[in-house]
């Protein structure tokens, strides 16, 4: 069996590593992948967003089966090029992807469906949007609890959490008049900022069945103690403690079948991974946004962790035969997953630098260096974008898990490396104590 795995960074190492796996599963193409990649599997120099050479690639070579991991292209229809074209591909279509795609879409689906969520509201333009501000938070001493969000996609980045009214104006200046984010600040989505922990919780969905997989946790601040701005993602791990099973069996009731059931009464039936990004807050889970796809690095510790074979689950989707496979089998060890970036990330940065120790890292136990950000020159691993590397490791608690991966990270240096210290403490700190 031939698969082609579409994407460049960790969560696109991590599934071609896991699916290479399988015994039935004969070579494993990445489009365009990276140094990590390379080594896993064989590279394919065709972008992520070249649909057209995706899909003559997948006929010239009798692809089997192709797995999409970023967001862009599933937006952008690929999933609909390739069925066209008789080809089987794992994820959602475009009208389905719609619900990562436009923020303003999920929002009001959640509405109609009656999914906890934040009270929102959606805005075409800047002006209309500072109105909004100037009216409902008249005095500069405010406290602003809102967040403001670009509609489209944004490489996680689009999402600003506001304290002031000054932070909000700020946020609406950017998002839509200096359009940072290009087109997806033409309509911008402002609601109440939530109080909480934040969790992931991804399920497999034929349209039929659901699979929900165990939580995780990222951690989107780039700084330690959730400061700074956000990022992709700067580690995660799973399980994740504060989703208990009384939790798990709320959120698949009340989020995740009625999402996809709405999905279907629009004609829009959905397949693949429902990423749901929560806010557990003391009424209980919200959804603070809809992915389509795995995240990263939620996708690093929770392959890290699966044991059942991962083209099994694809190809039931695929097919809409999930409710046939048993339900998928984990490793009882958790995993945490430490993302190391370069300097000035999630800001401007410079690619080229050498990195060294790699090696040594691999060779520790119950770890897997997951490349993000890499390429190959001259031979030599270098860095190529902000975050460079995903460092997952197991280990019989959360503490464990922790101390290996940062074992592993100590092994790794390039100019200007850095990563966050506290990945997974939230975790090993659980629960939190009681407030007297």
């Amino acid at each position: 069996m031939k698969i082609l795995v579409i994407g460049s960074g960790g969560r696109e190492h991590a599934l071609a590593w896991k699916l290479r796996q399988a015994s039935r599963v004969d070579r494993v193409f990445v489009a365009p992948g990276n140094a990590g990649t390379a080594q896993d599997a064989e590279n394919v120099d065709i972008a992520a967003d070249q649909i057209p050479l995706l899909v003559r690639f997948a006929k010239d070579n009798r692809i089997d089966l192709t797995v999409v991991g970023p967001e862009a292209p599933l937006v952008a229809g690929i999933v609909d090029a390739f069925e066209e074209e008789g080809l089987r591909i794992f994820g959602p279509t475009r009208q389905a992807a719609e619900l990562e795609g436009s923020k303003a879409f999920c929002k009001n689906l959640l509405r109609s469906a009656n999914v906890p969520t934040a009270e929102f509201h959606v805005f075409r333009d800047a002006r209309a949007a500072e109105r909004f501000i100037l009216d409902r938070y008249p005095s500069d001493e405010e406290s602003v609890p809102l967040v403001i969000k670009a509609d489209g996609l944004a490489a996680g980045k689009g999402v600003h959490v506001c304290q002031s009214r000054r932070d909000a104006l700020e946020a609406i200046d950017r998002i839509a008049r200096q359009k940072i984010f290009g087109s997806a600040g033409d309509q911008l989505v402002i609601e109440e900022r939530l109080d909480g922990q934040e969790a992931s919780i991804l399920a497999l969905t034929d349209g039929r069945t659901i699979v929900p997989l165990p939580a995780c946790q990222d951690h989107k601040p780039a700084y330690d103690g959730d400061r700074g701005p956000n990022t992709g993602g700067m580690g995660a791990y799973c399980p994740a403690p504060l989703v208990t099973p009384e939790m798990m069996q709320f959120v698949t009731e009340r989020i995740l079948v009625p999402t996809v059931h709405a999905m279907k009464r629009l004609r829009r039936p959905f397949r693949g991974v429902l990423y749901a990004g929560l806010m557990i807050t003391h009424q209980g889970p919200k959804v603070l946004e809809f992915n389509v796809r795995f995240g990263d690095p939620e996708c690093e510790p929770l392959l890290m962790r699966l044991k059942s074979p991962l083209v099994d689950l694809l190809e039931a989707v695929v097919d809409e035969r999930l409710n046939e496979l048993p339900p998928p089998e984990f490793d009882p060890r958790p995993a945490v997953c430490v993302v190391m970036a370069s300097e000035g990330y999630p800001g401007s940065y410079e690619r080229g630098f050498p990195i060294r120790g790699l090696d040594e890292a691999a060779r520790l136990p119950d770890v897997k260096v997951f490349h993000a950000g890499t390429a190959t020159v001259d031979g030599q691993v270098v860095t190529n974008g902000g975050r460079v590397l995903a460092v997952t490791a197991l280990g019989n608690s959360i503490a464990a898990a922790k101390l290996q991966a940062y074992t592993a990270v100590r092994c790794i240096r390039w100019r200007g490396a850095w990563c966050r210290k506290d990945i997974a403490d939230k975790a090993i700190n659980w629960p939190p104590p009681e407030i007297p």
